[in-house]
């Protein structure tokens, strides 16, 4: 996707910050647009399309989980919310909720511009391989980024990000893939210390999965190392 063709919502009480964030994505060649609270931000959303959204955690009024607890109850649009550095509870919560990827404060516009790119690469459906996919008794097209149950044909409700993990985890199934491989495939960026975001963002993806067919997909976590996806073999058939 073009950069001139990316709309970017900010959803910030800084005025400062969302100017220079302004500043930095219009030369970037995206098209940012401001809101300085929750309200404003959801309004905007239920009236434009936009293709990202930035939120801060930590706005007076509606937060900004509570912000991102309501996109989610009617979108899938990529979120990227600004945690202070110190405060991981935050991080974790936003993740919990359906955010793609955080981005602690104080940070540099070229970090976030760079989180930006990597969701957008892996959310553009042209650059989704379009082979099909099918992961025991679900059904996978990665050309529209939907997961359904085969046999029944209902969706299963996935973020970007848990899309992303289970497509790359599918693709690899039966075989460990690592940590470090997830972070740059699925979030574009390397693992941080202490990073919890791929744990969290699993631990949802099995939740959803569960709920859909029960035990017949299983992820695995493979101790100093990453994940295993495995199917039931009679599920399978």
């Amino acid at each position: 996707m073009p950069a001139s063709a990316t709309k970017i919502l900010i959803i910030d009480d800084d005025a400062d910050l969302v100017s220079l964030l302004t500043d930095n994505l219009q030369l970037e060649g995206f098209s940012p647009s401001p809101a300085y609270n929750g309200e404003d931000g959801l309004l905007k959303l239920s009236q434009e399309n936009f293709d990202l959204v930035i939120l801060d955690v930590m706005m007076p009024g509606m937060k900004g989980t509570e912000v991102l607890a309501k996109i989610r109850e009617h979108s899938h649009i990529p979120v990227i919310m600004l945690t202070a550095r110190g405060d991981p509870a935050d991080r974790i919560i936003g993740l919990e909720l359906g955010a793609d990827d955080y981005v602690p404060k104080p940070f540099t516009p070229r970090e976030l511009v760079a989180r930006i790119r990597a969701i957008l690469r892996r959310t553009a459906s042209q650059e989704s391989p379009v082979t099909p996919l099918v992961v025991g008794p679900l059904t996978v097209n990665p050309a529209q980024r939907r997961v359904w149950v085969t046999a029944t044909k209902k969706n299963i409700e996935l973020t970007s990000t848990e899309f992303s993990l289970f497509e790359m985890l599918g693709r690899n199934l039966g075989q460990r893939v690592s940590k470090a491989d997830i972070y740059t495939q699925v979030l574009g960026r390397d693992m941080g210390r202490y990073d919890r975001a791929i744990d969290v963002h699993v631990s949802a993806l099995r939740h959803k999965l569960n709920d859909a067919v029960g035990p017949a997909i299983s992820i695995a976590s493979i101790r100093g190392f990453g994940y295993q996806m495995s199917v039931l073999d009679d599920s399978a058939s």
